[in-house]
């Protein structure tokens, strides 16, 4: 919540706004952003001076595809135990979720970290644990460095880790919306640093700011984006210069690269992103599910699996659409019936909108 302090500092930051007399429309990357946008009546406020924030593919649960649902409950009716966050094991997949097959006496288990799924790979030597592994360049590390550990060889994951930067130069290069600027999620550039981004504002001229989670901080960073417009200006700036580094943390990226390479990869609501999801380097392919289990998952190679009937979470992941635009949203999806992922995850935009509108 504000303190009387921010209040004031808010109000200042709205009214430069007012006065700069804009109208346009940034995209976010981040559902802490949306959170925090809100609960604390920021969209409101910011709409009001003439600034629209969307929220783009900044879930890492919601932009996970329907055919990774679908190769972790087939590895599940296997009788493999399935290990997850429990927003993951929620989505529901062509039929249904990974939590549901546990009503028909299957081990899906939900963890808090991955260190989790290996204490139980430890104290389960003679079954197959495999750790769905959800998550952007912050998520990433930790995976890296539990395989850098030599975890047991009847522990696996199924990589489905993404990379932010090629998402955001793809909603560009599709020209669907105009977006006239970014705001960068700051959990990211702590890891990844600023540089990263920079190339949107070279070639694509877009501003761009990257920022905390606090209400000040989006405000922020919505007057230094506006700032960077009215003098036609586009860089990358940091207003998040309390815990991003120029240079990021180089220990983090230092694990990503001997652990992973980049691959193409499709995630929900888009077609394949070029150089955008993460894989196994061949050192650590014994950990890779996708080939352990190539047998049995081979017949799903070949097959297309479609979005859940209604659900239009892959348009608002690319910020054409807002929660209320679907004819589900609090309707027949709801969080404790959801349809689609972008209601299940608390980063979710349909999540979070009904949980503060309900509308």
């Amino acid at each position: 919540m504000f303190s009387l302090k921010d209040k004031k500092l808010s109000k200042k930051i709205i009214q430069q706004i007012k006065d700069s007399n804009v109208s346009l429309t940034f995209m976010h990357v981040c559902g802490t952003h949306q959170d925090s946008l809100m609960k604390n009546g920021l969209d409101s406020l910011l709409k009001e001076a003439g600034v629209t924030i969307i929220q783009g593919p900044g879930c890492p649960v919601c932009v996970t595809t329907p055919r990774e649902i679908e190769e972790m409950i087939h590895l599940a009716k296997q009788g493999h135990i399935i290990t997850s966050y429990g927003d993951m094991i929620n989505v529901p997949g062509q039929h249904h979720s990974l939590r549901y097959l546990r009503t028909e006496g299957h081990d899906v288990r939900t963890v808090y970290s991955i260190e989790d799924a290996v204490s139980l790979a430890e104290q389960k030597p003679n079954k197959q644990i495999v750790f769905m592994a959800v998550g952007f360049e912050t998520t990433a590390p930790s995976t890296a460095a539990v395989l850098l550990n030599n975890p047991p060889e009847n522990f696996s994951i199924l990589c489905c880790h993404r990379l932010i930067p090629p998402a955001l130069k793809a909603i560009v290069e599709m020209g669907e919306i105009n977006i006239d600027g970014f705001i960068e999620p700051g959990h990211v550039a702590t890891i990844i640093g600023v540089h990263p981004f920079s190339f949107l504002s070279e070639t694509y001229h877009i501003p761009q700011v990257i920022t905390g989670f606090e209400p000040i901080d989006l405000l922020m960073a919505a007057l230094m984006l506006v700032k960077q417009i009215k003098n036609d200006k586009p860089i990358i700036q940091n207003e998040y210069t309390r815990a991003v580094k120029e240079e990021g943390n180089i220990v983090a990226q230092q694990l990503l690269k001997k652990v992973f390479s980049r691959e193409n990869k499709e995630w929900r609501g888009f077609s394949t992103i070029p150089s955008s999801g993460l894989k196994l380097q061949s050192a650590f392919q014994k950990y890779d599910a996708r080939i352990k289990f190539d047998e049995e998952l081979r017949h799903l190679k070949n097959q297309t699996f479609s979005e859940p009937k209604g659900c239009r979470c892959g348009e608002l992941l690319r910020g054409l659409i807002i929660p209320q635009d679907c004819p589900l949203f609090a309707k027949t999806c709801t969080p404790s019936h959801p349809v689609g992922p972008c209601m299940v995850s608390d980063e979710g935009s349909c999540h979070i909108t009904f949980k503060y509108t309900k509308s």
